[in-house]
């Protein structure tokens, strides 16, 4: 094994340039390492080294944790930020909540395309796996956490897996560096800190390696789930490509388990939750039985419908608010509860009258160039807008006239230009 800091001299080398690296830091000795041994790199591959601190306010010594890495912060000459957060438990559980803050803290203070790194090594990576089988997951849950990831356009890494927590003591001792312990990681109620005070010397009393070989066995489910992950983008590409609308009777061809990973990896692509077993299962025996407007099958932050003979993956749907209107200069801006608006409205003259945009509330109709008078029920149906998306619309007026459906069709004398929303 390569010395700790020529792993994390190479890590940093391998930085792009110009981008800072901010490291998670909690003041324990997983994190305080990783902070040092990256500020002594920072002296060979010069790069801005910023320290973040989450402050999760649920124990007392939260306050002593803030003060030490400050100091550390202060001897090591690195910017320290701090982030405050509130951690509200309910339906999820401590670990889970405080999980989740700390995230969107990592998003508020870290800027897309920078990094950031985190302090976990190969007996959190144990731990995770364990976890993971003991709730029953799949491949994913079983890789763990990987080495480094995209995370919302940043660049999330963890240079230290590899390496035990032994490893990490022996460094830190050999630094005579100074960590505080989290009194909360005695609490055994928690399931993380009852597999490491437990089971884990337990595992390692009979296996001395244990936390080694799950480690490797998480990289190695890993390396299974970006199989998995291809040939998913295989049977989707081969199903038209559009992870929004896919069509029954190319997922159907599929084996039930090629069935089951397309519709996980598609939820995954459209960024919805994953639906539970049961439902999944639900979901494919109703694309069986029938494949029209009339399926509807829900879990939370997603659903999924079917028209037309295609299956539609979408979050939630709501009724817009009905009375809803605004004025609209035709260029792109306008915020609507569907969302920002990306196209224009253009007028053949070249003017730019005021226009009002409102919710479709039914009974209306355009004149289209060269069709005439159009319902825009009809305009819709036969846009191919499924049914429950169809009082979903935008339409735009001109005084009392109706001169476009956004997206589906314009009156004579204008143009619609680009996508109504970005991607």
């Amino acid at each position: 094994m390569a010395p700790m800091q020529s792993l994390i001299d190479h890590a940093l080398a391998e930085t792009p340039l110009g981008r800072p690296v901010w490291i998670a830091l909690s003041g324990g000795l997983d994190s305080c390492l990783l902070l040092t041994l990256a500020a002594r790199a920072a002296r060979s591959y010069p790069s801005a080294i910023y320290a973040l601190h989450v402050n999760h306010g649920l124990q007392d010594a939260a306050s002593d944790f803030e003060d030490h890495c400050r100091a550390l912060c202060s001897r090591l000459g690195v910017p320290l930020f701090v982030e405050p957060v509130h951690v509200e438990p309910a339906g999820k559980g401590v670990e889970a909540a405080a999980r989740e803050a700390r995230y969107v803290a990592f998003a508020r203070r870290v800027r897309p395309g920078e990094t950031l790194w985190l302090a976990q090594h190969d007996d959190d990576q144990a731990e995770t796996l364990l976890l993971a089988a003991l709730r029953g997951s799949g491949v994913r849950g079983l890789a763990g956490m990987p080495a480094e990831r995209d995370w919302r356009g940043r660049r999330l890494a963890r240079p230290l897996l590899g390496l035990t927590r032994a490893d990490l003591e022996r460094e830190a001792e050999r630094l005579r560096l100074h960590w505080i312990e989290d009194p909360s990681n005695r609490d055994t109620a928690l399931d993380r800190n009852f597999l490491r005070a437990r089971a884990i010397p337990l595992l390692a009393a009979r296996w001395p390696d244990a936390s080694r070989a799950l480690a490797r066995s998480a990289q190695l489910a890993g390396e299974a789930d970006e199989l998995l992950d291809e040939l998913a983008a295989l049977d989707l590409a081969a199903a038209g490509g559009a992870p929004q609308r896919i069509p029954v009777p190319s997922l159907l061809r599929l084996s039930e388990a090629r069935q089951r990973l397309l519709v996980r990896y598609t939820c995954q692509r459209l960024g919805l939750p994953t639906p539970p077993a049961t439902r999944l299962a639900t979901l494919l025996s109703q694309l069986e039985g029938r494949g029209d407007a009339r399926m509807h099958v829900a879990w939370p932050g997603g659903e999924a419908r079917c028209w037309r003979g295609a299956l539609y993956l979408q979050a939630p749907w709501t009724e817009p608010p009905v009375d809803w209107q605004a004025e609209w200069d035709g260029r792109p801006g306008l915020s609507t509860p569907l969302g920002r608006v990306a196209c224009r409205l253009i007028h053949d003259s070249g003017t730019r009258p005021t226009l009002r945009v409102a919710m479709r509330h039914g009974g209306e109709w355009l004149r289209v160039a060269g069709r005439g008078r159009r319902d825009v029920k009809r305009l819709l149906q036969e846009a191919g807008v499924p049914p429950w998306l169809r009082s979903r619309q935008l339409l735009v007026w001109h005084d009392d006239t109706l001169i476009a459906v956004l997206g589906v069709a314009v009156a004579e004398g204008w143009t619609q230009v680009g996508p109504v929303f970005d991607d």
